[in-house]
């Protein structure tokens, strides 16, 4: 079995208040701390199917444009996912599973390109605006009953185990591996980066916040109990501990590495992505209001998030 990140935006950055901020509140961290962050999501060989954990963003989707008041940049593009695929070795038609960590769209924007495969779901998303119109999804009950700490699990194949996880949104899931004695744990959003899991911190953004503590509580456990390979969608530490097999330790953290950031030489086009769930604002397609003239307690149509949570594109 292989495990492999399909990589598709670097240079990004992710600021303290908005890694950690979700109990305490964001004015107790420092807004000029800035963790490295990208994005990635996981393919999984078995040898006899290929399965993703999550499909990137949509094609098109414009890159943002921060600022220092940015309180998060996802990165400069790479490539489109499909072609992260490509550089892999594999084409959307080997793709025989799909197992989804939750809506958002910088996880579920692919979707579409994979006709051929079963995307495995937790049941409480599926009435997610992402989601609706496509036909090969396998709603997930979590049938199969604890997994070591978690209550609630469902094996998709030998090794492979598809988590219930709510909090981030409330059909979140995460999904273990079991390989060469490792637990690889792929996850979505339980954190945005590894320092939040090593300071046990909660990010702002969550359907439920006692639902996304008790599940971050499981997963440290998990972590402390279990020789885990902690890989995330948001920082470089993921892919990082993927291709060193490096086992979590939250007693002994890896050492931070800061973003370093240009905000120079930019230009925008008058467009605005929601960093959070990806959502374009367009101008063209809202009678020409001006992103900058919506009024203050506008909220993203997709994930609710405030303006603040918007890049200039």
């Amino acid at each position: 079995m292989e495990i492999k990140a399909v990589k598709f935006r670097r240079d990004g950055f992710y600021s303290q208040p908005f890694v950690f901020g979700g109990e305490e509140g964001m004015d107790r961290f420092d807004r000029a701390v800035r963790y490295r962050g990208s994005l990635q999501n996981y393919l999984i060989d078995t040898g006899s199917e290929v399965i993703l954990v999550d499909t990137g963003l949509p094609a098109g989707t414009p890159e943002e444009v921060p600022t220092e008041e940015s309180m998060l940049y996802t990165g400069k593009n790479i490539c489109t996912y499909v072609e992260a695929l490509a550089s892999l070795g594999y084409t959307p038609e080997l793709v025989t599973k799909i197992l989804l960590t939750h809506r958002h769209s910088d996880h579920s924007g692919e979707l579409r390109s994979f006709p051929n495969a079963q995307i495995y779901v937790g049941a409480d998303e599926l009435q997610a605006d992402e989601l609706q119109g496509l036909a090969n999804l396998v709603p997930v009950h979590f049938t199969d009953g604890p997994y070591f700490n978690f209550p609630e699990s469902q094996t998709i194949v030998p090794g492979i185990h598809f988590i219930k996880a709510k909090g981030h949104t409330n059909g979140n899931s995460i999904v273990v591996v079991e390989n060469e004695g490792l637990f690889y744990m792929l996850h979505g959003d339980v954190t945005y980066v590894d320092e939040a899991l090593y300071e046990n911190k909660l990010s702002i953004v969550f359907d439920d916040s006692a639902a996304a503590r008790e599940t971050l509580d499981r997963v440290r456990e998990f972590v402390r109990s279990r020789p885990t390979v902690y890989c995330g969608t948001h920082t470089p530490q993921g892919y990082e501990n993927l291709e060193a097999k490096r086992v979590m330790d939250l007693d002994h953290p890896v050492p931070t590495s800061l973003a370093a950031v240009d905000f120079s030489n930019q230009q925008a086009s008058g467009r605005y992505v929601c960093s959070v769930c990806g959502y374009v604002y367009d101008p063209a397609e809202h009678d020409g209001v001006a992103f900058e003239a919506l009024p203050a307690d506008w909220r993203c149509p997709r994930c609710k998030q405030g303006k603040e949570r918007f890049n200039k594109a």
